[in-house]
């Protein structure tokens, strides 16, 4: 398995958080394609489905529910350690 990005784990904890890919892109400033294309590539590397897509909805998989619960609270305290540092400035 290769290295992630932190962004690509990002895109995933906001997609699995809003359950939405539209509301996942407007909330990260990009189209809804550039996040599924993002979620596509970071599943295709990992070797497993994240997510469950339909017409409708976005469901977490048993991996991807895994893995939100391990990443989500590392992204969230290294957002607030930089907005900390940024805040000395």
């Amino acid at each position: 398995m290769s290295e992630h990005s932190l962004d690509d784990l990002s895109t995933f904890v906001t997609v699995a958080r809003e359950g939405n890919f539209t509301r996942a892109a407007a909330k990260l400033g990009v189209s809804p394609s550039a996040v599924s294309q993002t979620m596509r590539n970071l599943e295709e590397r990992i070797g497993l489905r994240l997510l469950t897509r339909t017409t409708r909805s976005v469901t977490r998989t048993e991996a991807g529910e895994n893995l939100l619960q391990e990443i989500a609270p590392l992204l969230d305290q290294l957002q607030l350690n930089l907005t900390a540092i940024a805040e000395l400035g």
